[in-house]
């Protein structure tokens, strides 16, 4: 035995349509659909035929008669579903938003408060560094200071990692490596003349 759908179809009638004809003068057609009478009237309806609905839906344009200038201040209304909205920290009063104020019982907040506070202090810092060992530094992944020792690990560690030969002929990989030489060069031979300049 085949069940029949039950499911509603999209050009169906309205199952709350009226018991009347069409709207459109003249027609005798048994109104089944609905229609929005304007823009400010969204919930005011004509109720037409399937012919007419068609008909009005061609035409209908919800932004006839307004400026370009009204309806991209509609459609940005529209993304806040014509809420009024504020910046964040703004609600209230001037004062910044101040995450301390939030309830943060995991710490999700507190991590990135904190890295702020550090780059903070790394800015206003002194870099102990001489400058011209920053980059090879950075490019090692080494702290200052740093021993002859370190040096020579920690550029043995990169090199095999590095190398083309370890990543199967990696144009990348042999540049990577190209810095890292660079680098090493860098610190070992001023390590070596503050070391020469000490015993000297």
């Amino acid at each position: 035995m085949m069940r029949r759908n039950q499911r509603h179809r999209a050009f169906d009638p309205d199952p709350a349509a009226p018991d009347r004809s069409c709207d459109l003068p003249g027609c005798q057609e048994r109104a089944g659909y609905r229609a929005p009478r304007s823009r400010q009237t969204l919930n005011d309806y004509f109720w037409f035929c399937l012919d007419h609905v068609r008909e009005y839906n061609a035409r209908w344009d919800y932004y006839k008669g307004m400026s370009p200038g009204q309806i991209e201040a509609h459609l940005r209304a529209d993304v806040s579903w014509n809420r009024p909205s504020w910046r964040l920290g703004h609600l209230g009063g001037a004062a910044a938003f101040d995450e301390e104020q939030l309830l943060d019982p995991l710490g999700l907040l507190r991590g990135s408060a904190e890295s702020r506070v550090r780059a903070k202090q790394r800015a206003h810092a002194v870099d102990p560094r001489p400058e011209a060992l920053r980059q090879p530094l950075e490019t090692l992944g080494l702290d200052w200071p740093v021993s002859l020792a370190e040096v020579k690990s920690r550029y043995k560690d990169l090199a095999r990692r590095h190398h083309p030969d370890a990543n199967g002929g990696d144009r990348a990989a042999e540049e990577r490596l190209k810095t890292i030489n660079v680098a090493y060069t860098a610190l070992k031979q001023h390590l070596a003349e503050t070391r020469l300049a000490r015993t000297g």
